[in-house]
C-alpha cells in the first residue's frame, strides 16, 4: 500500500497545491452515483448527493461553479435526483460528458413542472430548492423532497478512484 502525499510541501497559502492533495485523497472514498436534472432539459452526473434531514425531508448536492448547468440549476424551482443502479455506467458517463447532448438517446419523460425524469433508474426523487449558496468553488443546493420513488433489489453504482463499479452484499 502506498501513501498518497504531496511530494513537495505546498508553499504557505498555496490553495492550488492543497486542493490537488485533497482531490487525490478523496478519490479513495467511494460514492454513490446520481444524475441530477432540471427543466431545460439540463442534467449532469453527481457524486456529491446526500441526505441532510428527515424532518423536514432535505437533500443536497454540490455543483462546480464552472459547470454549464449552473444557470439552469439557479433558475429551477424543482430538481430531480436519479440514483443509478450498477448496470447504468453508460448513463452516468453520458451525463458526465462535456459539450454533448446528454439527453440524446436517453429515455426520459417530463415530470412535474417540466423536470426530466429518467427511466429505469434504481430510484428518483424531486425536490424544491430551499437554499442555493456559494461554498468555495462550488454551488451548494439544498432541496426539500416533494416526491420519491424507489425499486427494490437494485445494486448501486459507485464511483471510486476515477472509475465506476459496484459491490455485492453477502
Amino acid at each position: 500500500m502506498t501513501a498518497i502525499r504531496n511530494r513537495t510541501p505546498p508553499a504557505p497559502g498555496s490553495p492550488a497545491a492543497v486542493g490537488e492533495v485533497l482531490r487525490r485523497t478523496l478519490r479513495r472514498q467511494a460514492a454513490g452515483v446520481t444524475v441530477i436534472t432540471v427543466p431545460g432539459p439540463v442534467g449532469f452526473t453527481a457524486t456529491s448527493f446526500t441526505s441532510v434531514s428527515l424532518e423536514p425531508a432535505l437533500v443536497s448536492f454540490y455543483l462546480a461553479t464552472t459547470a454549464s448547468a449552473v444557470p439552469a440549476v439557479r433558475a429551477a424551482d424543482l430538481f430531480a435526483v436519479h440514483i443509478l443502479g450498477r448496470d447504468q455506467e453508460e448513463l452516468a458517463a453520458r451525463f458526465a460528458r462535456r459539450g454533448a447532448d446528454r439527453f440524446a438517446g436517453t429515455d426520459w419523460t417530463p415530470g412535474e413542472r417540466g423536470v426530466p425524469i429518467l427511466s429505469g433508474t434504481a430510484a428518483w426523487l424531486t425536490a424544491q430548492p430551499v437554499l442555493i449558496q456559494m461554498v468555495g468553488d462550488h454551488l451548494l443546493v439544498v432541496g426539500e423532497v416533494v416526491d420519491a420513488v424507489a425499486w427494490e433489489g437494485s445494486a448501486p453504482l459507485v464511483y471510486h478512484d476515477g472509475a465506476f463499479g459496484g459491490f455485492t452484499v453477502d
